[in-house]
């Protein structure tokens, strides 16, 4: 895949990027051996370590967590009403689509407190090792994940084809939960709906938006501010995973919609 060379003129002193199909990675370009932070793709790990809990019957979707009135599942689709960072509510649960760092900690301390045993060790045990993943899980459920860029391939690879959880789970995970709910996307703008799974961001109908023109509407993942992505095009059976040192801005606007466009173009 040639189209993964521009990534050399984003002006990132580490930058790597792979593609995966069909449980195979079929392109990378760029060190697969660095280890750099993931960054909100954190939060795809922290989901799937939560739905993992879920069938265990170590937590609910529909118990109570976070706010007032929230649960799990709030928490997971960003709709508990918790804001960016902070832990007073700046809206009821369920009224809005507010991404929220403090969300994803405070779910990660309901599902510890729930298993007995640190999260970050939860998490490990029920979606890094499965997936043979070597990626280190930090302090912070929202962000704190590091690793190489063959650790995110392997989770794309599983978020293709899930193993760790059910399809049923899995379908779930990735369709809209509280439907209608408009909110902003940090750095990207604000959509009415803004969907969201448990825990994925799902493209459907949104434009101008960090993954490409020509991803399906069911293509769903995370982005990071550390420059990094995980998107998964169910439609096209094709994953695109990116790493880099660069911190996301403006350059990002244009240029992971490009790299997106080039991708499923010559992988037609």
């Amino acid at each position: 895949m040639d189209c993964l060379r521009q990534i050399a003129d984003w002006g990132a002193d580490h930058a790597a990027v792979g593609v995966a199909r069909d449980g195979d990675v079929v392109a990378t370009y760029g060190d697969r051996e660095v280890t750099l932070p993931w960054a909100s793709v954190t939060k795809l790990v922290t989901s799937l370590a939560t739905l993992v809990a879920a069938e265990e019957g170590v937590v609910d979707l529909d118990e109570p967590a976070g706010p007032e009135g929230s649960t799990v599942r709030h928490l997971l689709a960003h709709a508990s009403g918790l804001p960016f960072e902070g832990d007073v509510p700046i809206a009821p649960p369920g009224r809005r689509r507010i991404y929220s760092n403090t969300g994803m900690n405070q779910l990660a301390a309901h599902v510890e407190r729930a298993a007995e045993m640190p999260f970050a060790d939860y998490a490990r045990a029920a979606v890094l090792t499965p997936i043979g993943s070597t990626a280190a899980f930090g302090r912070s459920a929202a962000t704190s994940v590091r690793g190489t860029l063959d650790d995110m391939l392997a989770l794309a690879q599983e978020l293709l084809a899930p193993t760790v959880v059910a399809g049923e789970t899995f379908a779930e995970a990735t369709s809209v939960q509280f439907p209608g709910l408009g909110g902003v996307l940090p750095g990207f703008g604000r959509w009415d709906p803004n969907d969201w799974g448990l825990g994925f961001e799902l493209k459907d109908a949104k434009e101008r938006h960090w993954t490409g023109t020509r991803n399906s509407p069911r293509t769903f993942g995370h982005f990071g501010g550390s420059g990094t992505f995980l998107w998964v095009d169910p439609q096209a059976r094709l994953a695109c995973v990116l790493l880099t040192d660069r911190g996301f801005g403006d350059w990002a606007l244009d240029a992971w919609p490009k790299l997106s466009d080039d991708v499923l173009e010559e992988a037609a």
